[in-house]
């Protein structure tokens, strides 16, 4: 029986016989270079068969990570487009809940189906989307045979997938429509561009922020980076809720960065921003927390200005908060008097920095949602054995329902844990 005249190259060129996963793989990326976004679920859908896969369906998350939508280009049994399935009462959902590969029974192709599959028969495997730490969405499979080794091709195949629809969505509007259940305004869709991941991790860290409302944020954003051994950590609430607010935020973001990078320390890129703003504005202004974390010692410095105070969380009990008097707002151009500050953090500590809008929602009855029910949710959500990505993503929606699903004001929450060994529970 003669061999594909792929395979055939591969041994004339002395090399190894490949298996039927790494064609599949290698084709994908050899496919990616020039595939766009509205391509790439037909390109999957050819490649996966070498490796024994069927019924290929790629879901990312809307902004709000509420729903699971379909990648543009994909047909239900029936030729009909595929509908978003709900993150939190569908299978789809569970594995992107609970970063896990969920196995049903085929009862109609690429639908979300019923669990328990009998032995020998077909499975259906929604398997999470990851890149990095960072939750994109799910991989929906048909599987025939050779549980273990379709396990591990599925979820190889999941990792490829993420990272090819993360180097495809900068430059795709049809992505950037697809995740969006609403207009957004002019202000969100400045400060949106701007956000780095949700999720971020390593051996050392985690960081996991969210950051409401998405479709009409004004003047809140946050920002991280890791440089070496330091983490570098920064949260903003621009004045107002409108373009104004978010061109303040933008100022505030990217003179930080800017001045970061530089090798500024907290208490000069504080003023730089102070500057920054007041240069561009007249009575504009936005609070703030700059901070950075040593990896290495755990040692936490920041400056506040005129922001809420960080939290620090300890096995399960709230045991500081790092409160001072806070220096001024920035972008009047009055002095700081503080200055520096800092806290030596435990092996396994959470720290939270936070937005007036999270402890402030307000019911339409007048409930305010406060500072205490904040804590418990997160320290419940930990004894629960949730990580931290999944633990926001419900106390925003937590938050979104206690305001009957329309905030008053922009809600920013940013978490911090260090040396937890959480990191495990953010990946396959």
């Amino acid at each position: 029986m003669g061999r594909s005249p792929r395979k055939r190259t591969i041994v004339e060129k002395g090399l190894p016989m490949r298996s039927e996963g790494e064609l599949m793989l290698g084709g994908l990326l050899r496919a990616n270079h020039l595939t766009v976004l509205e391509h790439l679920p037909g390109v999957i859908t050819e490649h996966v068969s070498q490796a024994g896969f069927a019924d290929p369906v790629v879901y990312v998350t809307d902004l709000q990570q509420q729903l699971l939508v379909p990648l543009p280009g994909q047909w239900d049994a029936d030729g009909g487009p595929l509908q978003p399935l709900r993150i939190d009462t569908t299978l789809a959902g569970r594995a992107f809940r609970g970063v896990e590969v969920v196995r049903s029974r085929v009862t109609s192709g690429s639908a979300d189906d019923s669990p328990e599959p009998g032995e020998g028969e077909a499975q259906r495997w929604w398997v999470p989307l990851l890149d990095g730490a960072e939750r994109v969405g799910v991989l929906g499979v048909t599987v025939t045979e050779g549980e273990e080794l379709a396990e591990w091709r599925a979820t190889k195949l999941a990792s490829l997938i993420a990272v090819l629809v993360m180097s495809k969505r900068p430059q795709s509007d049809s992505y950037a429509r697809v995740v969006r259940t609403r207009p957004m305004t002019l202000s969100a869709e400045v400060l949106m561009t701007l956000l780095p991941p949700g999720t971020c991790a390593n051996d050392d860290v985690v960081v996991s922020a969210a950051l409401e409302p998405a479709y009409e944020v004004g003047g809140d954003i946050f920002d991280y980076a890791i440089d070496g051994d330091m983490l570098h950590l920064a949260i903003f609430d621009a004045m107002g809720h409108d373009t104004s607010a978010a061109l303040t935020a933008t100022i505030a973001v990217s003179a930080c960065r800017n001045h970061r990078r530089q090798g500024a320390d907290l208490p000069a890129t504080g003023e730089a921003i102070d500057a920054a703003i007041a240069e561009q504005f007249v009575g504009q202004f936005a609070t703030g927390v700059l901070a950075g974390l040593n990896l290495r010692t755990g040692w936490l410095s920041w400056v506040n200005r005129g922001h809420h105070p960080p939290l620090v969380l300890r096995a399960g009990r709230w045991v500081a908060t790092l409160s001072s008097e806070p220096d001024p707002p920035m972008g009047f151009r009055l002095s700081p008097s503080t200055g520096l500050l800092g806290y030596q953090l435990q092996p396994g500590d959470r720290v939270l920095f936070y937005t007036d809008g999270i402890i402030e929602a307000q019911s339409p009855d007048g409930e305010v949602f406060g500072l205490e029910r904040f804590i418990d949710f997160i320290i419940r959500h930990e004894t629960d054995g949730l990580a931290a990505p999944e633990t926001l993503r419900r106390l925003i929606q937590t938050i979104l329902k206690h305001q009957r699903g329309r905030l008053q004001d922009d809600a920013s929450v940013l978490l911090v844990e260090w040396r937890s060994l959480r990191e495990q529970r953010l990946t396959l």
